[in-house]
């Protein structure tokens, strides 16, 4: 059987207690005093409170702009700037310490008001008027080039805040990090660390990947925790790390699992890319051998009969014309076309002499010398 405590009811303060009245005290009059005086010590204190949330309110908005500031002359180059940057982060240290005692103050009032006695007006108060719940309103569906241009501004401005979470290693560290930059706990930060786990993969710093990876399942683990209690992923990261470090089992199991396969993803995003990459350099590679009629020199070669690579090989122009004067006239006129388009040969046309030896040429046999096909000679030796 459950036991009620009643002792909850010890310390409640009733003006009109008529046991503390004597019979010849205007007895209206004096529950009208006391009950006057309660209400000027409820006013004051609760006017105390007021001016502690609004001196924390205020030192909250100084902390963020003394970060503001810091951030905007780190990487300084001149003296001056320098100078400014040691004096605003003094000033950022300085404020923080103000918050500390603000929310020191904030909290012991909080203390206190609970131990303050129940009383008439206090006991009557309504409880539950109404109903506040901490849903995160729909958003309207973003384009993607909306979602392009809201990544690019957040990188521009967040790069090297990012990179240095994405480099952390400790639990503590990273709360912390994140309590003092709570504006990166988004989805931005996310796709950013992704990106910046296939990039140090396909460098082959692997370690460093690895690294990133974890922090990157760090925020990805925030989100999903933040859309399945519907709240603004600001207001719960400190309840994934507080679940994460409580070494709950199953919980870091998942948050294992999905790491490993995460790195598997990201390695292999790195192979395509670099895969694409090197098509993509041997495409312009063979795009600069193309000869003038738009054949590439190698594959011609691969394709000539084994008696005309022979003559490339030996660079024997003699050899060349007694190999062809053996083929079928169709078949060489087709290889020594295919030669001359991809400009491993090209023919050698006379310009000295006058008309009648031009039209002597027409009866001559077509002459070519070799262009240089250092390409080909390679290609075929790799293989």
């Amino acid at each position: 059987m459950t036991t009620i405590d009643y002792s909850v009811w010890d310390h409640i303060e009733v003006s009109d207690d008529e046991d503390d009245t004597h019979p010849n005290i205007d007895t209206p009059s004096l529950f009208r005093w006391r009950h006057q005086a309660r209400v000027e010590r409820m006013e004051a204190f609760q006017k105390k409170g007021e001016e502690l949330e609004k001196v924390l309110t205020d030192s909250k908005k100084k902390l963020a702009d003394a970060q503001k500031k810091v951030r905007d002359l780190e990487g300084a180059a001149t003296d001056e700037a320098k100078a400014e940057l040691v004096k605003a982060q003094a000033e950022e240290k300085q404020v923080r310490r103000e918050e500390r005692a603000a929310e020191k103050k904030l909290d012991e009032y909080h203390r206190e008001e609970k131990k303050q006695p129940w009383n008439v007006d206090t006991l009557c108060k309504e409880g539950f008027s109404k109903s506040v719940l901490n849903i995160k309103p729909e958003n309207q569906e973003e384009t993607e080039d909306e979602k392009e241009e809201k990544h690019k501004t957040f990188v521009e401005k967040h790069e090297k805040e990012i990179k240095h979470f994405g480099m952390m290693r400790r639990w503590d560290d990273s709360q912390k990090y994140l309590s003092d930059n709570p504006h990166l706990v988004c989805e931005e930060t996310a796709n950013y660390l992704v990106i910046m786990c296939i990039d140090l993969e396909v460098e082959e710093k692997h370690a460093l990947m690895e690294q990133v990876a974890h922090q990157t399942i760090v925020m990805q683990f925030i989100l999903e925790l933040a859309k399945s209690l519907k709240v603004d992923p600001r207001g719960c990261f400190r309840q994934f790390f507080t679940k994460i470090k409580t070494a709950d089992q199953q919980y870091q199991d998942a948050f294992n699992d999905e790491l490993e396969s995460f790195k598997e993803r990201v390695r292999g995003r790195a192979k395509i890319r670099i895969e694409k990459a090197m098509k993509e350099y041997e495409e312009e590679e063979r795009q600069k051998r193309l000869g003038p009629g738009g054949l590439d020199p190698v594959e011609v070669y691969e394709s000539l009969p084994e008696g005309m690579q022979k003559c490339f090989d030996e660079k024997d122009i003699s050899l060349l014309q007694d190999a062809i004067s053996k083929m079928d006239p169709t078949e060489a006129k087709y290889h020594m076309k295919r030669c001359i388009d991809s400009g491993l040969w090209v023919p050698n046309s006379r310009t000295d002499g006058d008309d009648d030896d031009k039209e002597d040429d027409k009866d001559d046999e077509p002459k070519y010398e070799e262009v240089k096909r250092e390409t080909a000679e390679e290609e075929k030796e790799e293989k």
